[in-house]
């Protein structure tokens, strides 16, 4: 085994291609004889399409079809997915449920004429009062959505009976995922095959969806997508403009090109949805916590569905025999959200981790302290160790960089001539999530191997840690290994989503590489001209290339030789990941954990908050990549930054139309807004994985917001518990 390339912060590895602009982007695809497609959005936000004239855009230059409900094929809802229902199918009535809704789409020679010819579509409608507001005691309500409700204890008893006791409402709004790159979709019929370019972060799932609508064999469909773009969850869904491009090709007999404009981007892909939260907090006057109540309601499309349990985090956070949970969804005539970089724990940690702080001033203690005393040494809910867990190790090493001893308790007590300086911090964790996954290793007669596996790198760094995964189970240098995704018809594999990709593929590739070198091993231990004839495949190990016994290195030869020996040019094995049952094990599987520390300066005539500093101590088990790793901390914590104090997708109170769906109006940080980051990894292999690791690609964001608004507070006396905080919450 080549251990030394697992943990190396190396370079990515697709870093050259990228760098060089040589990475084919969703977008970058073109095929022979494509046409584009351009989208109409409804200008209403509820009620139908009585008229619909496409004559004037059939007319326009260059238009070669219009599809609108009138025309468009009956098509089924795509099948369940791992992370719940497909979207609706487009267009299949004249009903209209949110504004910017797609109401036809217009298939031209270039996509100037499309675009052109679809502002010529003229539309009609009957308009209906939309719902758009959260809290509209009109909006449909889904209570306990997911079962994900809990109740532990007593907890009315414990709240009436409290030494100390804390009762706020926390807000937090939309969100848009915002990458930087538009989703675009390339379809391309041949015959009754179907291969399709799409911005995507699950390939496989693309498969089996458009395999099910359009009523062909799974085998008939191949979803390409080696580079993303970014898409922090947009991606994990097969949305309607998908379907649409599909549908399109089909009917012109031609490959049929769709890029979404921005303004498309925040009404087509989803969004973080916004949340109304009520945080009780009981506690004894040593601190100790004795209850726990955290309700929340969210935002929800008419007639779509969204896994977002907002307050499901707070039934492990902290050791309470008393904790209630609750999510409520509410429908109403906006575009559907979906997953956004550390769904529901984004928006629940912020309301949980201020209510901590405002737990621990009213108690004249240390936040810090505080969170210790409370710290969770089992899992709350069933009682079982953790995998691994060492936030308390966060919460050291992250106080000790940042100075938190240095703290002055008393708010407003810290000034820089006109800035006021807080500190903030928070707790945070990630719940565990695994998934099944499968890939394929070949190591070919010139030595190099070749590892594939269906899944997509959105950025994380999949292409890199997977060939140093593969390269150490296979006793490789690195560059004799090739990694490669992006494609369905590749050995199935789940989202590149959730904090569980990594411990799935990691998995999956180490047994793969275990079968391939388990394969070599047999053909050369039974090989009478083979050094290793004879001995026991146990006392067998790679490095370098080669297979040796492990108490003589001379003795043994390359994989190349033993291929060519047997006139082999390959030999490849399948591996996949199962995850266990935690009740199998006797432990709860842990996800990650972590603390979060955060400096901040306000002005105090003006109001404005600059963050100054953050340290980020993270659990993330065994770390395949520092550099990576770390890269992945520093990016969510960006996104943490804009939750906390930029982002916000306005929608009009009366028309819901997104009055700021572009990148004008939508704030999202930028390097003047971003100091230096520092990120601490501490903890052990967690115990759960087969290969040591918790997913990291959401943590890095959980805490962000709860440790500003505390800083916030810290510096300025004021608590804003609305997000984001601006410099009207300020003056």
């Amino acid at each position: 085994m080549n251990e030394a390339v697992v943990g190396a912060g190396i370079n990515r590895v697709d870093g050259p291609r990228k760098v060089a602009g040589a990475a084919p982007y969703p977008s970058d695809f073109n095929a022979p004889h494509q046409a584009h497609a351009a989208l109409v959005g409804s200008t209403v936000a509820a009620g139908r399409v009585v008229r619909v004239d496409t004559t004037a855009a059939e007319a326009a230059p260059g238009v070669i079809t219009v599809l609108t409900h009138l025309t468009m094929p009956r098509l089924d809802r795509g099948p369940m997915t791992a992370l719940g229902v497909s979207p609706p199918p487009p267009m299949q009535d004249s009903r209209i449920r949110h504004y910017g809704q797609h109401v036809a789409l217009v298939v031209a020679e270039s996509p100037e004429q499309a675009t052109a010819a679809a502002r010529l579509v003229s539309v009609e409608y009957e308009r209906a009062e939309p719902l758009l507001d959260v809290l509209d005691p009109e909006a449909p309500r889904l209570l306990d959505p997911w079962g994900a409700d809990s109740d532990r204890g007593d907890t009315g008893a414990a709240l009436a009976s409290a030494e100390v006791r804390i009762a706020q409402t926390y807000t937090t709004p939309d969100n848009t995922n915002s990458p930087l790159g538009l989703f675009a979709t390339l379809a391309i019929w041949d015959g009754d095959r179907l291969t399709v370019h799409d911005t995507t972060q699950w390939p496989r799932m693309v498969k089996e969806t458009l395999a099910a609508v359009f009523k062909i064999p799974e085998s008939s469909v191949r979803v390409l997508v080696p580079y993303v773009g970014g898409a922090f969850g947009a991606g994990l869904r097969t949305w309607q403009h998908v379907i649409l491009t599909v549908a399109a090709a089909r009917r012109t007999g031609r490959p049929v090109k769709l890029v979404l404009t921005r303004p498309q981007m925040f009404s087509s892909v989803g969004h973080r949805p916004d949340t109304v939260q009520q945080v009780v907090l009981a506690a004894d006057r040593s601190g100790e916590l004795t209850a726990i109540d955290h309700r929340t309601i969210s935002s929800l499309a008419m007639e779509d569905d969204d896994y977002e349990a907002v307050s499901a985090g707070s039934a492990f956070a902290y050791r309470c025999p008393n904790v209630v949970t609750r999510d409520v969804q509410a429908r109403l005539n906006r575009p559907a959200p979906c997953s956004m970089r550390a769904p529901a724990e984004g928006q629940g940690n912020f309301a949980l981790e201020s209510a901590m702080d405002e737990l621990a001033h009213e108690l004249g203690m240390d936040p810090l302290e505080l969170r210790l005393r409370n710290h969770a040494d089992v899992d709350p809910r069933s009682g079982l160790p953790w995998s691994g867990k060492a936030l308390r190790e966060c919460y050291r090493a992250g106080a000790e960089r940042f100075g938190w001893s240095s703290r002055n308790p008393e708010p407003g007590s810290t000034r820089d001539g006109d800035w006021l300086i807080g500190y903030g911090m928070a707790g945070c964790s990630y719940p565990w999530y695994a998934v099944p996954c499968s890939a394929r290793a070949t190591v070919s007669r010139d030595g190099s191997a070749l590892v594939l596996s269906a899944v997509t790198d959105i950025g994380t760094g999949t292409y890199t840690v997977m060939t140093q995964v593969a390269a150490e189970y296979l006793g490789l240098p690195l560059d004799l290994v090739r990694f490669d995704l992006g494609d369905s018809d590749m050995p199935a594999a789940p989202q590149a989503g959730g904090s569980g990709l990594t411990g799935a593929l990691g998995g999956a590739v180490r047994d793969a590489c275990g079968q391939l070198v388990r394969r070599f091993v047999a053909l050369a231990t039974k090989d009478a001209e083979s050094p290793l004839r004879g001995v026991s495949p146990a006392a067998v190990t790679t490095g370098g290339g080669r297979l040796f016994v492990k108490s003589d290195r001379s003795r043994g030869e390359s994989y190349s030789d033993i291929l060519g020996r047997h006139e082999l040019a390959e030999l490849s094995a399948d591996g996949s990941s199962v995850p266990a049952d935690p009740e199998d094990l006797c432990m709860a599987p842990s996800g990650a954990f972590g603390a979060k520390f955060v400096e901040v300066r306000v002005d105090r005539d003006l109001g404005l908050v600059r963050v100054a500093r953050v340290v980020s101590a993270i659990d993330g088990g065994r770390i395949l990549n520092e550099k990576t790793g770390r890269s992945q901390i520093i990016g969510a914590t960006i996104g943490g930054i804009g939750q906390a104090l930029l982002e916000d997708t306005a929608t009009d109170p009366r028309t819901g139309r997104i009055a700021n769906g572009t990148f004008g109006d939508y704030l999202i940080p930028v390097n003047a807004d971003i100091p230096d980051l520092d990120v601490v990894f501490v903890g052990e292999p967690d115990r759960f994985s087969p290969i040591g690791t918790k997913g990291i690609g959401e943590i890095g964001l959980v805490g962000i917001a709860a440790a500003v608004a505390n800083a916030v507070h810290h510096a300025t006396g004021k608590r804003v518990r609305s997000l984001p905080i601006t410099l009207d919450d300020l003056l």
